[in-house]
């Protein structure tokens, strides 16, 4: 059986995980996502995606 689940929502996990846990802090999430959102705007923004989606069937095909 097949899982799929959104790269956003898989990172939004770990982020809340890594943040009850303590190991980081509100401040550094905040910046952190600050700072994707201005990536995500830029012209890097496709090959990000790209590289994801390589990893992703990488993963999958394991």
């Amino acid at each position: 059986m097949a899982l799929s689940i959104s790269t956003a929502v898989l990172l939004g996990v770990i982020v809340t995980v890594l943040v009850k846990g303590g190991y980081v802090r509100v401040g550094s999430m905040l910046a952190c996502t600050l700072f994707g959102f201005a990536l995500a705007a830029t012209g890097l923004a496709p090959a990000i995606n790209s590289g994801l989606a390589s990893l992703a069937g990488l993963i999958s095909s394991l």
